[in-house]
């Protein structure tokens, strides 16, 4: 793994395509990797059987957000507490907890959305 300083990404954010994803996955989160063959199948066949790319699309976006979070180590570990957060029986830390949660996914969606219409000019 390529390490910076306690801020720098792990990786550069890769292209958001399914070949530089699934590298920057087995850089930085190999166990997650039968889970984006599974989901990249999936995605695959439904995108055959509508004769649509949205599927691939969603994917793409998908795992792109996974990849912007996971690469960042301090987001990574804050998401992951967070999540275990949620499972507290005190409802206002679990609202505080998915509203944090949120916003994370909201900032790692809109880069990976922003990357994907990069790729798809």
């Amino acid at each position: 793994m390529t390490a910076g300083g306690p801020e720098q990404p792990l990786i550069p954010q890769p292209p958001s395509t399914v070949t530089a994803l699934r590298q920057a996955v087995a850089q930085i989160a190999p166990a997650a990797l039968p889970a984006f063959t599974r989901e990249l199948d999936q995605a695959a066949d439904q995108a055959r059987q509508g004769s649509d790319p949205a599927p691939l699309r969603r994917f793409t976006t998908q795992w792109a957000a996974y990849v912007q979070i996971q690469r960042q180590p301090r987001i990574a570990v804050r998401l992951r507490e967070l999540e275990d957060l949620t499972e507290s029986a005190d409802a206002a830390q679990v609202r505080r907890a998915a509203a944090e949660i949120g916003g994370i996914l909201d900032d790692a969606y809109a880069y990976a959305c922003a990357a994907v219409a990069r790729v798809e000019r």
